[in-house]
This record gives C-alpha cells, structure tokens and sequence, in this order.
C-alpha cells in the first residue's frame, strides 16, 4: 500500500489508465472479431466493411500507447492479408 502522497496519486493514475487502456484493447478486440466473423461466414462485402472499420481502431489503440505501433501494424496485415486471400478465392 502506498505511504507517501506521490505514491497515493501515482496508485490512482495508474487504475485509471488501466480502466482506459483496458476498454481501448476491448474495442480493438471487438472490431477484430468482426473481421474474423465475417471471414469465417464467407461474406466478402461484409469481411470488406468490418476491416475498413477495424484499421483506425486498431491504429488509434497504437496511438493512445495501449499496444505497441508494431504490434498494431502486424494485426491489420495479418487482417488484410486473410481478407484478400478470401476475395482471391471467390
């Protein structure tokens, strides 16, 4: 438990970013879910939709520090790449 004042604050800043951070990776998780949704029910227009939504979370969760930029780049392509190869198939 903290002692000291900056200690208390220091506790306190780090609960609410966590909330933040954790509700930021919940929403990326969520669009990502939707792109693999859409992917495993074959619908192309769908599979589409759902990636152009879920690139500017995933890049805004980068941005706001909840996941590496790197980590960001690799999922959406890795998202892309299995859309693509979904439409090459059709």
């Amino acid at each position: 438990m903290a002692n000291h004042k900056s200690a208390e604050k220091r506790n306190r800043q780090s609960q609410v970013r966590r909330l933040r951070n954790r509700a930021n990776r919940t929403q990326m998780r969520n669009a990502i879910k939707a792109v693999d949704v859409a992917i495993a029910n074959g619908s192309e227009e769908d599979a589409k939709s759902a990636l152009s939504t879920a690139v500017p979370i995933i890049a805004k969760t980068a941005s706001r520090g909840t996941i590496h930029k790197k980590n960001a780049s690799r999922k959406v392509s890795r998202l892309t790449k299995r859309v693509n190869k979904m439409q090459a198939t059709a």
